[in-house]
């Protein structure tokens, strides 16, 4: 079960940027991915794409935030392989804001992406994995679960808990592995969601020299690809030229 061909793979937040990238390269190493997001025009448009070069992939419409969906999502999975090999709890939010900007619903919803959307994967995918002895969660952080920055206070927190929930898991199970991949800036349309203004205008200089997704694609392939008994727990992957 060491190598990606034929590995079952689940991931969230698929319609574009690292999940979408994820796809392509996995679905291309013969992986059976299964795509799961609130936008399904996009999820058709990808699972459509990768068919015709050969690959095998499936989707559904998942909302992270909603343990149901997430239930569903990995119980699709699990009906249509028989199996989890991989889940990779990728969905993330980041509308960057200072704190005194008060900008609530914003820090909720990074917390109920970005922690329980982690959670609920954990969730569902968890005694599937015990039950097979066998299975592996990567989740997505960022660098920004290493350093804290203005702006990214709430956004920073939601991805340090992704590193402790991730920790303590590793250490609570012996036949699942559990890696924690944390980009640096990356091209994705996370910045798409920040509302405020100073904090759009600091990320657009930020992201001057962001790498593509394919990099961070690549590292998700490598902690794939490792024999199962090496957990490959933690990668940081930046730009060569970013000083955080």
């Amino acid at each position: 079960m060491s190598e990606i061909k034929n590995k079952v793979v689940l991931i969230t937040g698929a319609s574009s940027g690292i999940g979408e990238a994820s796809a392509r390269l996995l679905a291309s190493r013969g992986a059976h991915v299964v795509l799961g997001a609130r936008r399904t025009d996009r999820l058709e448009t990808l699972v459509t794409a990768i068919g015709n070069e050969g690959g095998s992939a499936h989707y559904k419409q998942l909302d992270v935030t909603q343990r149901n969906d997430m239930e569903e999502f990995v119980g699709f999975a699990q009906k249509t392989f028989g199996r989890i090999d991989v889940i990779v709890n990728n969905a993330g939010v980041m509308p960057l804001s200072k704190l005194e900007a008060l900008k609530v619903d914003e820090w909720n919803r990074m917390i109920d992406v970005n922690i329980r959307g982690v959670l609920h994967g954990i969730a569902a995918g968890l005694p599937i994995m015990k039950e097979q002895r066998f299975g592996q969660f990567i989740n997505i952080s960022s660098i920004g679960g290493h350093t804290v920055s203005p702006t990214a206070a709430v956004y920073c927190a939601t991805k340090f808990a992704v590193g402790a929930i991730s920790e303590g898991l590793r250490q609570e199970v012996s036949d699942i592995r559990v890696t924690v991949i944390s980009p640096g800036v990356t091209e994705s349309e996370l910045a798409d969601s920040i509302s405020d203004s100073e904090a759009r205008r600091g990320m657009q200089d930020f992201r001057q020299i962001a790498i593509p997704p394919e990099a961070i694609a690549r590292a998700i392939a490598f902690a794939i690809e490792q024999p199962d008994d090496v957990d490959v727990s933690e990668i940081i992957v930046r730009p060569t030229a970013s000083p955080y």
